[in-house]
């Protein structure tokens, strides 16, 4: 029986119970404790209350991974306010767009994003971390958050223009967290680290699971592997968490067989697809074994191999869902449920999934009578292991982060020597996914690979960056205007 809903608060306030005097946050040769830890989380709440933070609030929170990100995410929580993750890699027009869709009344950073905030927001408070960190603040008010107030908007990408916001609640957030405790096998003697960006849900979802579990993270401002191999060494740490880019520098390291990392009991390996090869290469030279897992932005923890069965781990299946996630399989045509082993798209429902979208239009397409449509296609075999095979979606999955085509696209047809682009994803051993464009240049257009490349990679963060640009005569299309991009990519190279 799942443990009741509570406010995310209340993971801090009985964590600090329980663990009051052992190690939650590392970072550098510096520590705290989780009483130390509780007591920055109050100096950060005063300091959102006298900038008028309250109940009801929306605070939008740009950071890397820092003590200070962590205490204002709590903070966030602890006077009752909602948290908007906004990306530190985008740039003024991602910023702008999710400013408009989610409505923060006030903003916080720590000016390692790639947009100058106080030029681009006047009409709200925008706050630095040191500021709230140095004021001199009076009390906070107490604030009860009730189980449905909004707690947390992540954004995630459609395939029909510029990022959604997702919606979860506490009783939404809170039932993820239980999830990925229980499928991690989290407990307090566990030491995590995390060292890739924490605005997506995953970074935010290690967090709170740290802190329920009463565990320890290891903070990295920045992913450097010499680092984080040798923390692992150094701290002793349990879970270390993997997205494809880490895993192929893992696999590729030249001295990976000089770091000892025998206190790992595993390696999370989320946000795209195993890449066998690499995996087994990580194994055949660490002897770690991989934990692979599936989630969404939607719907958090959908599958997990089950942490406290090591010989049934399988790197060509997510795993099975945890208790509470119910999935199944219908056909992509009709909708219909399909029995064990049939291929169709993926769905899942729990009390973890979202309550929508911003803009709530866009939740007609992802929610059918309670059901989450993943936009993955895939099966499930009679013992309930899921495997994924593809993508009923367009988005492309770039070192686990989501772009949606016609965003990019919306960029490209922005100049005037383009008259028609289309954009894909290829297979990439380093990112997962790289993204290509398919463009159609006018009559006279002289406009070359490298100046769209440079057009894309000024106006949308480094991830969405094009690596490929095809020219062509016209782009493939079905008599209703949509692209062929399976034809595009069984042509990729030709």
């Amino acid at each position: 029986m799942n443990p009741a809903p509570r406010p995310l608060i209340t993971l801090l306030d009985d964590a600090v119970g329980r663990h009051g005097g052992e190690i939650a946050l590392r970072t550098g040769t510096d520590e705290w404790t989780y009483r130390e830890l509780d007591a920055m989380v109050d100096r950060y709440a005063r300091g959102l209350a006298a900038h008028g933070v309250t109940r009801g609030s929306r605070v939008g929170l740009s950071a890397g991974n820092s003590p200070a990100f962590v205490a204002v995410v709590f903070a966030v929580a602890r006077l009752g306010a909602t948290l908007v993750m906004i990306s530190t890699a985008w740039r003024d027009r991602e910023v702008a767009h999710a400013l408009e869709l989610t409505g923060p009344t006030h903003y916080v950073h720590d000016g390692s994003g790639a947009t100058a905030l106080h030029e681009l927001i006047t009409d709200r408070p925008v706050v630095s971390v040191d500021e709230l960190e140095a004021g001199e603040h009076g009390s906070f008010p107490s604030s009860e958050s009730d189980l449905d107030d909004l707690a947390v908007m992540v954004f995630s990408s459609g395939t029909t223009g510029l990022p959604k916001a997702v919606r979860h609640t506490h009783r939404t957030m809170h039932a993820a967290t239980v999830h990925w405790v229980e499928t991690l096998g989290l407990s307090g003697a566990d030491r995590l680290q995390i060292a890739t960006p924490p605005f997506h849900i995953l970074g935010l979802l290690n967090l709170y699971a740290v802190v329920a579990a009463g565990a320890s993270v290891r903070l990295h401002r920045r992913f450097d592997l010499d680092a984080v191999l040798t923390a692992i060494e150094h701290d002793r740490i349990t879970i270390e968490m993997a997205v494809a880019p880490i895993a192929l520098a893992m696999a590729s390291h030249p001295d990976l067989e000089r770091f000892d990392l025998s206190s790992l009991r595993y390696i999370m390996w989320g946000a795209t697809p195993v890449t066998p090869s690499v995996a087994e290469a990580v194994t055949r030279r660490s002897g770690v074994r991989f934990l692979p897992a599936y989630g969404a932005s939607e719907l958090p923890v959908i599958a997990v191999n089950p942490v406290d069965r090591p010989r049934e781990w399988r790197l060509d299946s997510v795993g099975i869902p945890p208790r509470g996630v119910e999935v199944r399989v219908v056909d992509l045509e009709t909708g219909n449920v399909l029995p064990p082993g049939a291929t169709g798209e993926l769905q899942a429902r729990s009390p973890s999934l979202m309550i929508g979208y911003l803009p709530e239009s866009a939740d007609d397409d992802a929610i059918v009578d309670g059901w989450y449509r993943t936009g993955d296609v895939g099966a499930i075999d009679g013992n309930g292991w899921v495997t994924i095979t593809d993508r009923v979606k367009e988005m492309i999955k770039v070192n686990g982060f989501q772009v949606a085509p016609a965003e990019v696209e919306g960029v490209l047809l922005g100049h005037p020597g383009v008259v028609d682009c289309a954009v894909y994803g290829v297979p990439d051993a380093s990112t997962g996914e790289a993204i290509v464009a398919a463009v159609v240049r006018g009559a006279g257009s002289s406009v070359t690979a490298e100046e769209l490349r440079a057009l894309v990679a000024a106006d949308l963060a480094g991830y969405k960056r094009v690596a490929a640009v095809r020219f062509m005569e016209h782009i493939p299309r079905l008599p209703s205007g949509k692209v062929l991009r399976r034809e595009l990519k069984s042509n990729h190279g030709s």
